[in-house]
């Protein structure tokens, strides 16, 4: 579910992208000597924001675990899953929280003036680094994925489901700074309003998840294994 719900995510979430940092995929650096230039320049631009990604997938997935492991999951999985509702329902309680003109967050004005200088040089390192800095600009679709990595529960898997998350984003963005912001309009428009539901959604089914109904598959019940627990060892080998 954590992988499906990341790839989800990235894939439709990707046409979001072109509002958000189709801009910056627009002005990349590119070399212009070829198609296989620019094509490896767009490629390291996205290698560089989904490792950025990742590591933060690592981190979050580790507080997840730490908070499983003091017998929290369940609580993790709702509480994430909430979050993700919440900021669809009434976004205003979280909006301009994370502008890069805020006292509290002058650390994102910072990375913005980086990526500046790094916008006149042509060079793979560059468009690499671009895309490091790029990966920890403040986005409302990569919360909804540190989100996903934190109900993972799991270091391993948060810092993979940010991985597919990155990797199912690349592909609309390699295009537009390829070819530039060619999508249909209108296209992508009804994309941008299908979006808030399917965060939705995505958000009920960890609640469910995480409320543990018997429900195969989306709200599975971890009854049976502590039936078998406290049986007394004699019934178990009967088993």
């Amino acid at each position: 579910m954590i992988l499906v719900s990341a790839l989800t995510l990235g894939l439709v979430g990707s046409f979001h992208c072109i509002g958000m940092c189709g801009p910056i995929a627009i002005a990349l650096p590119l070399k212009n000597n070829s198609w296989t230039t620019r094509l490896i320049s767009s490629l390291l631009y996205n290698i560089g924001r989904t490792i950025t990604y990742a590591v933060m997938g690592l981190f979050f997935g580790m507080l997840g675990q730490g908070l499983e492991l003091a017998g929290f999951q369940q609580m993790v999985s709702i509480i994430m899953g909430s979050i993700m509702i919440i900021t669809v329902i009434t976004p205003a309680l979280f909006r301009n929280r994370f502008n890069s003109g805020s006292k509290n967050f002058e650390f994102f004005g910072k990375i913005k003036m980086g990526l500046s200088k790094r916008f006149s040089i042509s060079s793979y390192r560059s468009l690499f680094t671009i895309g490091l800095l790029n990966g920890l600009l403040p986005c409302g679709l990569v919360y909804m994925a540190i989100a996903v990595a934190v109900a993972s529960t799991n270091i391993w898997l948060g810092g993979l489901a940010m991985i597919v998350f990155g990797l199912a984003t690349t592909p609309m963005l390699m295009a537009i700074s390829i070819l530039g912001a060619s999508v249909n309009v209108k296209f992508k428009r009804l994309i941008t309003k299908f979006i808030p539901y399917m965060v939705v959604l995505i958000g009920l089914l960890f609640v469910l998840r995480g409320l543990n109904l018997g429900i195969k598959y989306i709200s599975p019940t971890d009854s049976v294994l502590q039936i078998q627990t406290e049986m007394p060892e004699g019934k178990k080998m009967s088993l």
